[in-house]
């Protein structure tokens, strides 16, 4: 089958900044066939977050979007105070409104050759610097240093009891529905943090790598067929491999992070670039 576009990729847009607002209204595909892979941290309020996908969503032939953790913070000024799975549900109706695709609905195919997998996994505090053995420990560094994730006092995990809670049970049901989809379509995985701990291994701030995911999901990129790991989160925009497999950090991050970098911020190319005819080579952890 012929090709009828490309796949790019983007997250971590903060479109409260007025530069990242325009930066988005500047965006276009480079065809009416391309996709896009927005992989979190769009907004903080609902209304942000619906303005930019219904934007995208207005110029892309289809936007498949994987949640971040700003988009399920309560932020007082926010209209919408939904918590948790709550909030988590109603950012799901407003895609599946705006006609874009969420981790809950099927798993889009790119091309009949690829399954986009978009997936919301949140973390469970297991990636510690090292000598740190337990969250509580990790925490208590994170707090003595200043270094603290603002999800702490605005991401609710209602109805679970914790953060982590919550991130077991989507792990469990995410690996279940990848377990099923089929083996024959290579996948890319789109998910807000890393699904291994070695991209947070350059972090200015190791203690902030515990809000950065889970080791649950350190083996999924191999055992899934992963043509490319597509993640943000970090701020950190780069691409490296892990066992063979492209991780592509696609995040535009705050002005302050984007605008001093010599080259202009765009989208990342993920198919056809790392189409499976032309499949990674292995390479060191």
């Amino acid at each position: 089958m012929a090709d009828t576009g490309k796949v790019f990729a983007i997250s971590d847009l903060h479109v409260a900044y007025p530069d990242n607002r325009a930066f988005v209204e500047a965006l276009r595909p480079e065809s009416a066939e391309d996709w896009l892979l927005v992989a979190g941290d769009v907004a903080e309020t609902f209304a942000q977050v619906g303005w930019a996908l219904e934007t995208l969503r207005g110029r892309f032939a289809r936007v498949v979007s994987a949640p971040g953790n700003h988009e399920l913070w309560t932020p007082p000024a926010d209209p919408v105070q939904l918590r948790g799975q709550e909030r988590y549900d109603a950012l799901v109706r407003m895609c599946r409104a705006l006609d874009v695709d969420t981790p809950e609905d099927p798993y889009p195919v790119w091309n009949g050759a690829v399954t986009i997998a978009p997936l919301f996994l949140l973390y469970d505090y297991t990636f510690q610097p090292s000598g740190i053995g337990s969250k509580a420990d990790g925490l208590a560094l994170a707090y003595e240093t200043g270094i603290v994730c603002r999800d702490e006092e605005l991401l609710y995990p209602d109805p679970w009891p914790s953060r982590e809670d919550w991130c077991r049970a989507r792990v469990r049901l995410t690996e279940h529905r990848l377990a099923t989809q089929d083996p024959a379509l290579p996948t890319v995985l789109v998910n807000h943090f890393p699904l291994v701990r070695e991209p947070t291994n350059i972090l200015r701030y190791p203690q902030f790598a515990q809000w950065c995911g889970t080791e649950l999901t350190a083996e999924w990129h191999v055992r899934f067929d992963a043509l490319a790991v597509v993640y943000g989160h970090l701020h950190i925009p780069r691409s490296t491999r892990y066992d063979g497999v492209p991780f592509e950090e696609v995040s535009l991050g705050y002005p302050r992070e984007w605008q001093p970098r010599p080259n202009p911020p765009r989208l990342r190319e993920i198919l056809p670039a790392l189409s499976p005819a032309v499949r990674p080579t292995p390479s060191d952890r």
